[in-house]
């Protein structure tokens, strides 16, 4: 067991990861500007954290060290929210700060895995996507596409490090992600956070539009096996579930796992945001390369992982109420 370094790592993606690198006896390295989450070991004796942000070079050679074997560079902005919000932070972050992490890490001989996402494909028409499929984005006006070409040009440094500089690197494109501790501020964690709330979910435009939800630990799985595997070197990988859904079928099926009786609301993305946003009609993934090299594939149906998030979500709820002061 080695010597890690985990950027992000006390986020949604993260810090799963970090539960599962501690579990196998690595030695954890969280770079973060943001505190442990409640619920995940963060004591001294199983991560060591390092507050501070990718944009800061010299505090992130503080991290990645010389002894630093391999690190998982997670730390971005994401969000429909914040990139709606904070286009500018979405860029710099995305961008700059994976422009230190390679640095860094090809100062001193780490390797690196880069999280990327679906988004880069952005609408491009003729999905599932390989590896290797067309970006189609729409105009930089649009604000929406800020977060996919941030994240693409992310990409390509770490393809000109690898080529360059010798860098031994590999990326991950997460393919709509959900599962515990994630903010309410997507689909899924969304409509949990209402139905537990006693409110009625919303429900995206028609809810005809298409993803292949893929449960965290899943996509933590694929992570390390990037982090791992020879073969995975010099490559980037879709990591998500094979299976399509609706977004009006991952409503309906959380409202009944959650007991809750009641009806979604309509929400016109066009209405609430405007020309800022432009919505994907279809997101899927070909995950035949990642079966192939990584030798994964994902494992989690859809109703064990909603069960799963909704359980947890039921004690965060519980802990959040116990502790509240009283007013």
């Amino acid at each position: 067991m080695g010597k890690v370094v985990v950027t992000g790592g006390f986020g949604f993606v993260g810090s799963h990861l970090v539960e599962r690198l501690v579990d196998r006896g690595e030695q954890v390295i969280v770079y973060d500007p943001a505190p442990c989450p409640p619920d995940l070991r963060c004591g001294p004796a199983a991560v060591r954290h390092v507050p501070g942000d990718v944009r800061d070079p010299a505090m992130l050679a503080t991290a990645i060290t010389g002894d630093v074997d391999t690190v998982y560079h997670l730390a971005a902005v994401v969000g429909v929210d914040r990139y709606l919000d904070r286009p500018r932070d979405v860029i710099e972050v995305n961008v700059l700060g994976t422009r230190h992490v390679l640095g860094r890490a090809a100062s001193v001989g780490a390797r690196v895995v880069v999280a990327s996402t679906s988004e880069v494909y952005g609408r491009n028409p003729s999905p599932p996507w390989s590896e290797e499929s067309d970006r189609v984005l729409g105009s930089t006006t649009t604000d929406r596409w800020s977060y996919s070409t941030s994240k693409a040009t992310a990409e390509h440094l770490t393809f000109a490090y690898i080529r360059q500089e010798g860098l031994a690197a590999s990326i991950v494109r997460y393919f709509n992600l959900y599962g515990p501790r994630q903010r309410p501020a997507y689909v899924i964690s969304r409509t949990i956070d209402l139905l537990l709330r006693g409110l009625p979910p919303l429900l995206y435009d028609s809810g005809a539009q298409t993803r292949c939800f893929t449960y965290v630990e899943d996509a933590v799985d694929a992570t390390i096996l990037a982090g791992a595997r020879p073969g995975a070197l010099g490559e980037s990988f879709n990591v998500g579930s094979d299976r399509e859904t609706t977004v009006a079928y991952v409503v309906r099926l959380a409202t009944r796992l959650s007991g809750a009786a009641v009806r979604p609301t309509p929400f016109d993305t066009g209405a609430e945001f405007g020309s800022r946003y432009q919505d994907i009609p279809r997101r899927v993934p070909d995950t035949r390369k990642a079966r192939e090299v990584l030798g994964w594939q994902n494992a989690t149906t859809l109703e064990e992982g909603l069960s799963r998030t909704i359980a947890w979500a039921r004690r965060a709820y519980a802990v959040t109420a116990a502790t509240a002061p009283v007013r």
